[in-house]
Formats: C-alpha cells, structure tokens, sequence
C-alpha cells in the first residue's frame, strides 16, 4: 500500500501536479460555462468544447491523484528552472496575445520555449514563426476561429 508521503514525510509530487490540474480544470470549467452565445449559432454552442476539455483534465486529475505509484523526486537545477519559466512563457504570451496578436505571441512562445530546449536563437525563430503560421492558417481558415490582430500594430 502506498501513502501520500515519501522519505521524510514530503509531499508525493504526483500528488502536488494533481491537485494543480484539478484547480486549473475548475477555473477552466467555470470560465467556459460564462461563455455567452445566441441561439441563432451553433446548436451546441461554443461553450461545449471547453466544457468537455474541462472535465477531462478534471477526470485525469483525479485519475492521477489516486492512482497507486512511488514518489517521483523534485527537479532540481536547470530541470527546475525550465519546469517554471515553460508555464511561465505561455501565461506572458496569453497575456500579450491581444495587443501582440496571434502570429506574434505564438512566435515569442515557440521561440522562448525552443530556447528553453537548447535551440538556437535562429533555428528557435524560425520555428516559432513556421509554427505560428501554421497555427494561424489551422485556426483562420480551416476551423474559422477568430484570432487577434494586436491592437499594438493597428490590427
């Protein structure tokens, strides 16, 4: 039988993740359920997609805080580092994904986490840009989601 405590009494860090997964499931959930929308557009609404995405993550989270498995042990050093600053570069480019726009965002995102990884500046860039457009054409076009402009560039 396993417990929530490793050597020492510390936290299981699986634990940790999961209760991390399961309140970013509820703040997502109840984001989603404010989605308003008229009648007139899809019978379902743009709010399901999210929903369903919610109660996923929501149901993997319990699924993983309960599973039985060791303790795996913290990342220390640069692993560390790079566990905090990836979260942290897709929590800036939402951020600035209104007044930057979509293309511009995504390619610092792409780039700073290529960066993160060990690419170079340039092959970094060429990515986040490669994988913008990509993204921008996927969702524009192909799946008719309206993407921000940037307000920054008149947009």
């Amino acid at each position: 039988m396993t417990t929530s405590t490793g050597p020492r009494g510390a936290v299981r860090s699986d634990r940790v993740g999961a209760v991390v997964l399961f309140a970013l499931a509820v703040l997502y959930g109840l984001d989603a359920s404010r989605i308003s929308y008229s009648f007139s557009s899809d019978p379902l609404g743009p709010r399901v997609f999210p929903l369903i995405l919610a109660g996923v993550l929501a149901l993997l989270s319990l699924i993983y805080f309960f599973r039985p498995g060791g303790s795996e042990p913290w990342p220390k050093g640069r692993l560390l580092a790079s566990s905090i600053a990836v979260p942290g570069l897709v929590l800036v480019a939402t951020i600035l994904m209104e007044p930057l726009g979509f293309a511009l965002a995504v390619t610092l995102l792409v780039t700073g986490v290529g960066r993160i990884f060990g690419a170079s500046w340039r092959l970094a860039l060429i990515s986040g840009a490669v994988q913008a457009a990509l993204w921008f054409v996927l969702f524009r076009y192909l799946l008719e989601v309206y993407l921000p402009g940037g307000s920054v560039f008149g947009f």
